[in-house]
């Protein structure tokens, strides 16, 4: 099982704070916010944020089974 956590607008737009998501063998971040979003993937902003194990990574990191994987939108300043 792997933790999948939804943060800020990503929660608003998927509807989902936290889920155990089944996970047979290591698959993508990406795979995972397909599988999550469903029909919902095209609402989210196009380049969300990641973090595996409360550290920042990539959609196309691995992830195995245990992990946290989280979601967050991107973020700018100025």
């Amino acid at each position: 099982m792997v933790t999948v956590r939804c943060f800020a607008s990503v929660r608003e737009m998927l509807g989902i704070t936290t889920l155990e998501y089944p996970l047979a063998a290591p698959t993508t971040a990406e795979e995972i916010l397909v599988a999550v979003a469903g029909e919902r993937l095209d609402i989210l902003p196009a380049r969300p944020l990641v973090a595996i194990n409360m550290q920042y990574s990539h959609l196309q990191s691995l992830v195995h089974d245990g992990d946290e994987l989280a979601f967050f939108p991107p973020v700018s300043g100025g």
